[in-house]
């Protein structure tokens, strides 16, 4: 048999989107989250890791003036709290005694208690270990008689943090974190919770925030664990929430918890899909952008991106530009057409054709015993690049990339022309992810979607070859091999760095293996130049992944 404590303990877990470096702004969505916890007669309200900065704040935190600030604030909750209402647990750097900590406190009745994260994770995309210290793991807090075991984050990976705190008394582990969405993360935290739990036989809780910094974008999905590693909460993806468990005590006087809903949660497509709205939307909105522009060429590449861009930012802060050449079919441009159609958006169309001319009378002396090579198609594409990038100066709006990962990754992209932009939404989508997603989108819409209810992609852009047209019959297949074999190589090389013989041996030819290889490692120097875009693999381009640009290894091979 169960009973309520005494003191009827509701615990929220407040799933928030923050602001890194906005201090102000972050205490104040604390403080508005902290009065509706109160309205609702919570006694304890849990923020994200370092939510009083946002995630990652990176060499930020390095600044002494920015520590000096997040000590400000600090010094502005205490005396908050002690108004009656609910006690806070947040997340900050602090400097102590001259060490940088990424730390959580416990607000309550004007007192503070302190906790300091123990694992630094120094992989992938964190690099906590270059910027904080870490000494010792911290003990369990005492809360209105509940001793609390306070993690933060890459705590919770490792099991010694939590056998420590079990062992010094704590009655319930809580966990706040900055967890990054990849395709298999939701699943990742979950088992690595629950393994927590049957270790300690601990009830756990589990927050996180949503939001999307640069090529980061957090989900949410902050949950609770009974004592018996039953999910008992499960708050939604994408969106901000705050949501309660509350802490009961059987007759043994173990600590177990009650939830009050588990959401549904969106996997595969949609999660991809949703992911790549919301980190371009808090990019473009974070960054006070009026809205994006885009090239459209009719193929399903600009044609998903302009359907994302529409669905973060809704159909008036997009603007699509048709840019033809001689090259230029008109099924591509009645497609361009037809997607600005179905977004509801302006379509504007500037022919680069006499542009093209005069670039090449000009350049007619220097190349006259030369013949027609890619040099020519790259000036299309720069062409096209800085007619954006004018458009972009004159009007205010950021000019977004529509490259996708596969094209990125073996350098079918131009620099300084197609890759031009502030923001790059299929960076790490695959084209058969680009194909998948185009389908998924035209046949679902969400209420996270700002977009309109039906088809957003054009049938034809799905279902058509796909060329870049920059020359008379030009097609991908032309240059690359079918992009279902392309991608399989790729994600063996990128996400698993498997041996080319493994690849190999799996069937795939071996020249075309050495070859996607060496394109690999040649087109690092411009993928060093991209802009960022969302993570959505566990092996994304940027801090992920981090190949010398000056690079001989495999490249003859």
């Amino acid at each position: 048999m169960e009973i309520y404590l005494k003191s009827n303990l509701k615990i929220y877990l407040c799933q928030l989107n923050f602001h890194v470096g906005n201090l102000n702004k972050n205490l104040e969505k604390i403080i508005t989250a902290r009065e509706e916890v109160n309205r609702n007669g919570g006694d304890l309200c849990i923020f994200s890791e370092l939510s009083l900065t946002g995630y990652p704040p990176e060499d930020l935190i390095l600044r002494k003036s920015f520590i000096a600030s997040v000590e400000n604030v600090i010094k502005k909750l205490i005396p908050l709290s002690k108004d009656g209402g609910p006690a806070i647990i947040v997340g900050y750097p602090r400097n102590d005694n001259g060490k940088l900590k990424n730390s959580a406190a416990l607000i309550d009745n004007g007192d503070i208690s302190i906790v300091d994260k123990y694992h630094l994770p120094n992989y992938g995309v964190f690099d906590e270990a270059r910027v904080f210290d870490s000494e010792r793991v911290s003990g369990p807090i005492s809360f209105k008689g509940i001793r609390l075991g306070l993690m933060i984050c890459e705590d919770m990976w490792f099991s010694d943090v939590a056998e420590s705190l079990q062992e010094s008394g704590a009655q319930i582990l809580i966990v706040i974190n900055g967890s990054p969405f990849d395709q298999n993360k939701e699943d990742e935290r979950i088992s690595v919770a629950v393994s927590r739990v049957v270790e300690t036989k601990l009830p756990l809780i589990y927050v996180n925030q949503i939001g999307g910094q640069d090529e980061l974008v957090f989900d949410g999905g902050s949950f609770a664990l009974d004592k018996n590693s039953k999910l008992c909460l499960q708050s939604s993806l994408w969106v901000e929430e705050n949501n309660f468990v509350e802490l009961i005590k059987d007759n043994s006087g173990l600590i177990n918890i009650l939830g009050s809903k588990v959401n549904a949660i969106s996997a595969g497509l949609e999660s991809k899909y949703n992911a790549m709205v919301l980190g371009l939307r808090d990019y473009v909105i974070k960054n006070n952008f009026k809205g994006v522009l885009l090239g459209l060429s009719g193929g399903i590449d600009s044609a998903l991106a302009a359907a994302i861009a529409v669905d973060a930012l809704g159909c008036d802060k997009v603007r699509g530009i048709r840019m033809p050449s001689k090259y230029s079919s008109k099924g591509s441009l009645d497609d361009a057409e037809e997607t600005g159609k179905l977004l509801n958006i302006r379509v504007d169309t500037v022919n680069i054709e006499d542009v093209n001319k005069t670039f090449l009378n000009n350049l007619e002396g220097l190349f006259s015993d030369l013949p027609n090579d890619l040099t020519e198609e790259n000036i299309q594409s720069r062409i096209r690049g800085v007619i954006l990038m004018a458009i972009s100066n004159k009007f205010g709006d950021m000019v977004i990339s529509t490259g996708n990962k596969s094209e990125i990754s073996v350098g079918y992209t131009t620099i300084y022309g197609d890759m031009n932009g502030g923001f790059s939404p299929l960076k790490d989508a695959y084209k058969m992810d680009v194909y998948a997603m185009s389908n998924w989108r035209n046949n679902n819409y969400n209420s996270l979607l700002s977009g309109t209810d039906g088809p957003a992609v054009p049938v034809n852009s799905i279902k058509k070859e796909p060329s870049a047209e920059l020359n008379i019959n030009q097609r991908d297949q032309d240059s690359l091999p079918p992009y279902e074999i392309l991608d399989e190589i790729l994600k063996k090389i990128i996400e698993e760095e498997a041996s080319l013989d493994s690849i190999i041996n799996l069937g795939h030819d071996k020249d075309l293996v050495y070859r996607i290889n060496k394109l690999l490692l040649l087109s690092e120097y411009k993928r060093r130049q991209s802009a960022p875009g969302v993570k959505l693999t566990a092996r994304s381009f940027g801090k992920e992944r981090r190949y010398p640009i000056t690079n001989a290894f495999l490249r003859d091979k």
